[in-house]
């Protein structure tokens, strides 16, 4: 485990040493940011001195080997709009993001293992058919045309929950976070469903598709002719091997969580890592851009080595093939 964990980690450095590269030439090719940050009333003297201030007027691999220089020691930049550095930008705007993935991940698998079990185990009943039709639909409507419908039914008609913003924030463990204090909870539900939409019919697929795929195993058929009950034979046994996909993919869907929730919290003015990057892209701020799509990145490469090492503990022929490797 230790040599896997290792040559994973290598990996890891690799891959975000290849991506600060195509990120860096990608985003700082592309745009002029003075032409937003000056004033056009400006002449060309102030115009070289913003240029000169930002950094702008050295060679393009110049730049770069500057901002790997600043990598290494926590320095992403700093912000051309904000004048903070990014990576301090960027972990203001994270927990947002966070608790709203989290969240979403959470009402994810709770409503949607029990919904595709249960249409696995009973196919042919109307309710297990009308999960997998709740399910196409949750995959096929747009995510912001969802959003605005709730906030136009659920905040606006019916005027159960606030549409917009984080609300009241509370301290546990020493982590800042809305989802301990009622009026928080009152303004992640809304955004949170949003967002696990799609989620939720991914997993209540795959656990349905697990279901049948188990129901039909030979450690089934044996579990049964020991008498055990119906009950015990799907929460324990056929629960435990559908677990072993759904963590793969679940691990996955974090990432995504976290990364693509620029919808979402648009639509519901989340003050997240999503709207900051909007806002930074419409002002060229490329320092920003560079430090979320590297923090992003870096999010996904270790959240993909934690599903790894589950996927080995969950399932023993993972361990053994790495051994014999």
């Amino acid at each position: 485990m230790t040599v896997f964990i290792i040559r994973r980690l290598m990996q890891t450095a690799v891959v975000l040493a290849v991506m600060s590269l195509l990120v860096f030439v990608g985003v700082f090719a592309i745009g002029d940011p003075t032409a937003i940050l000056v004033s056009p009333d400006s002449d060309q003297i102030e115009r070289d001195r913003a240029i000169a201030a930002l950094g702008l007027d050295k060679p393009l691999w110049e730049q770069y080997l500057y901002f790997l220089y600043g990598a290494f020691r926590g320095d992403l930049g700093k912000s051309f709009v904000f004048n903070m550095p990014a990576l301090q930008l960027i972990m203001q705007r994270l927990p947002a993001t966070l608790e709203l993935a989290f969240a979403a991940l959470v009402i994810a698998l709770v409503a949607g293992i029990p919904l595709g079990m249960y249409a696995g185990y009973r196919p042919e009943s109307p309710v297990s058919k009308t999960i997998m039709a709740g399910s196409i639909l949750g995959f096929s409507l747009p995510t912001f045309w969802v959003g605005l419908m709730m906030i136009m039914v659920f905040a606006v008609q019916l005027g159960w929950l606030p549409s917009t913003g984080r609300g009241q924030v509370g301290t546990i463990f020493g982590i800042t976070t809305s989802l301990v204090t009622l009026d928080g909870l009152a303004h992640v539900l809304l955004p949170a469903v949003n967002l696990a939409l799609l989620k939720l019919s991914l997993v209540c697929r795959l656990a349905r598709a697990g279901m049948r795929e188990n129901l039909l195993m030979d450690y089934v058929k044996f579990a049964r002719a020991k008498g055990l009950s119906a009950r015990r034979v799907v929460l324990v046994h056929v629960f435990k091997n559908i677990l072993i996909p759904l963590v793969t993919v679940t691990g996955l869907e974090l990432g995504n969580l976290i990364a693509f929730s620029v919808v979402t919290e648009t639509v519901f003015a989340w003050p997240g890592m999503g709207k900051l990057i909007i806002d930074s892209i419409n002002n060229l701020d490329r320092p920003v851009i560079v430090a979320y799509l590297l923090v992003t990145v870096s999010m996904f490469v270790f959240i993909n080595l934690a599903v790894d090492i589950l996927y080995s503990i969950l399932d023993p022929r993972v361990r053994l093939a790495e051994a014999k490797g």
